[in-house]
């Protein structure tokens, strides 16, 4: 198997004054069809951690390849074009608009993709009946339930057949029972040979994963 992730020395290092190191060098590989879950407290460096495998923002040392892609030397415009068409993002807030359609919230993702409206919507509809949700596709944000609503948000970040699925405490807004049946759906993508990695505080969501790692301030351990 081929890693998607590949980290060698990877930190980050915020410059102040003072120099403030947000994420001690990293040595990770995650290869490809892994789930991983990354665990730790507040302010532990796991959102620096997310926003660097994200490629939201870039390391001030190390090597970090995605897809066997060197992201160090690429441009900023490069980067957004790699991260659009390689990682799906799952957050805790579904970041839904509220006057679309969960087929148009769906297909939004793919806005700049240069596809035609028609295959966009074909391609969210599919992605829509991936996770479960068909039946609610031209169903509003504020008529689904939490889980309906964290289904269409996995939806769209799949909708671009990503290498990546890069989810931040996607059960954090979730009662127990609809936050197990979302788990389900992971554990069921992962099956389906999707690459995983699950940012959590939650122990109930960190054991899913086949791989547990810890970050603690700044240094991740596995």
């Amino acid at each position: 198997m081929s890693a998607v992730i590949a980290m060698r020395g990877v930190g980050l290092t915020y410059p102040g004054p003072p120099p403030v190191a947000a994420l001690h060098p990293v040595d990770l590989t995650v290869e490809q069809g892994q789930y991983v879950t990354v665990v730790g407290p507040s302010g532990s460096g796991k959102s620096t951690f997310l926003n660097v495998a994200g490629l939201l923002d870039r390391p001030t040392e190390g090597v970090f390849e995605l897809d066997d892609i060197d992201v160090g030397g690429l441009r900023e415009r490069e980067r957004t074009a790699l991260r659009g068409a390689r990682i799906g993002f799952v957050f805790q807030s579904f970041h839904l608009l509220a006057f679309r359609t969960a087929t148009e919230n769906v297909a939004l993702a793919q806005l700049y993709s240069g596809v035609p409206r028609a295959v966009r919507l074909a391609a969210a509809r599919a992605a829509l009946e991936r996770v479960g949700l068909a039946h609610r596709a031209d169903a509003l944000p504020a008529t689904m339930s939490g889980g309906e609503r964290q289904r269409v948000a996995i939806a769209r970040a799949l909708v671009h057949r990503p290498s990546l699925l890069l989810c931040d405490e996607p059960t954090g807004n979730l009662d127990t029972t609809t936050a197990h049946a979302v788990l389900e759906l992971l554990d069921n993508l992962h099956s389906d040979g999707m690459t995983l990695i699950v940012i959590t505080h939650d122990p109930n969501v960190a054991i899913r994963g086949q791989r547990t790692v810890t970050i603690r301030d700044g240094h991740l351990y596995e």
